[in-house]
């Protein structure tokens, strides 16, 4: 029986155990680097794919070829070849799927040199793996401390040793630009290794280091977000959201990636929507917009801009049958005699007295059985 750890996307270790060979074992579970292979039912002959798809640490993977035709499957840990030496990895797909990863990272399979796999990993290579990544935790916090004696404006978020242990990657987040020639001296000397520093941003920090959202779940971007795209203030507008840098912010301090998930929504639902900024023109003066309900089409507008008050719901329809009366010359007499919608039937508000009661799923009695229970109940008494 062998006992190893292997990585899933965030770094953690997770306990895998084979009895036969080490390197046939079996995936690690992870979300963020782990590919769905739909044509895993097709046959192997069908599927005749020398290239491999290979996932290290966090979010770093690689294609290679397997050059010695070696019956790979996901999950099997393999040695591969790495500049200088050798890196062990997972194999996280193969197969045809392979070719359209390589094309969806505009890599092309006749026209890029991709660097092998040697073999699959011995126990040899798993026990020198296991203890290269013993060792990255520690690296990082003196690596830290030297950073901080030289005075440089940067900070190590992780390392990254290579499978034979004769390399080392330093993640570093900076805000501007670093001479650090004199620290990866230094890091040489004191680690014995090859260094390579790598500078990431404050998003991909916060995928690999992970949390718990304000949604109580884990962060996206240590689960399952690779691929970061930029998130603007204009997200939150569109989706009638208080400009709040607080609440807005996740814990890498930028917007939070969740405000794009439903935009292209709010967006679409908006097409025909009038421009809030128009000035509705009134007999009794003008109104301002206030706010917007976007799925339930309604606008409320105010007789005051600063202070709002004697707020009106109108319809967007109404909105613009306000607007064309304005550009024709005509005003209105005043919007609550247009309106007569009760705001809080739309706002749908709800009693939560019972929501967290233990019986809430229970069938409520009828009416008899009430009567019924009443009867029993001055009987026993």
């Amino acid at each position: 029986m062998i006992s190893i750890e292997g990585y899933n996307g965030r770094g953690c270790r997770k306990m895998i155990k084979d009895s036969s060979d080490a390197s046939a074992c079996v995936d690690t579970g992870c979300n963020k680097l782990d590919t769905a292979d739909y044509f895993s039912d097709i046959p192997e002959k069908y599927q005749n794919v020398d290239i491999v798809e290979v996932r290290f640490k966090n979010t770093r993977k690689g294609f290679y070829n397997n050059i010695n035709n070696l019956k790979l499957k996901r999950g099997d840990i393999v040695a591969v070849e790495a500049n200088p030496g050798h890196d062990i990895g997972i194999v996280s797909l193969t197969g045809i799927l392979v070719i359209r990863q390589l094309l969806r990272n505009n890599l092309s399979p006749e026209n890029n040199e991709f660097k092998k796999i040697y073999r699959k990993a011995k126990p040899v290579d798993i026990d020198k793996w296991m203890e290269a990544m013993a060792l990255e935790h520690s690296t990082m916090l003196r690596s830290r401390k030297i950073a901080e004696e030289l005075k440089l404006e940067m900070k190590i978020g992780d390392v990254e040793y290579q499978g034979d242990a004769t390399k080392a990657i330093f993640y570093y987040i900076a805000d501007d630009r670093v001479d650090f020639r004199e620290l990866i001296k230094v890091l040489a000397e004191r680690f014995k290794v090859r260094i390579e520093m790598k500078q990431i941003g404050a998003r991909q920090e916060a995928g690999r280091i992970g949390g718990i959202g304000s949604c109580g779940r884990e962060l996206c971007c240590s689960t399952w977000i690779i691929n970061f795209v930029s998130v603007t203030t204009n997200a939150a507008r569109y989706q009638e959201v208080s400009l709040n840098p607080q609440k807005l912010a996740g814990q890498c301090g930028k917007l939070k990636c969740c405000l794009n998930y439903e935009l292209a929504s709010y967006i679409d639902a908006q097409k025909d929507f009038p421009d809030p900024d128009i000035i509705l023109q009134t007999e009794q003066g003008p109104a301002y917009h206030q706010k917007t309900d976007v799925f339930k089409r309604l606008m409320w507008y105010s007789m005051q801009k600063e202070m709002p008050s004697d707020i009106a719901c109108l319809s967007v329809d109404q909105v613009k049958e306000i607007i064309a009366l304005n550009q024709r010359g005509e005003k209105v007499k005043k919007l609550e005699s247009i309106v007569n919608i009760s705001i809080a039937p739309i706002l749908d508000y709800q009693h939560a007295v019972d929501e967290e009661s233990l019986s809430r799923f229970e069938d409520k009695p009828t009416p008899e059985e009430q009567k019924y229970k009443k009867r029993n109940h001055r009987k026993h008494r």
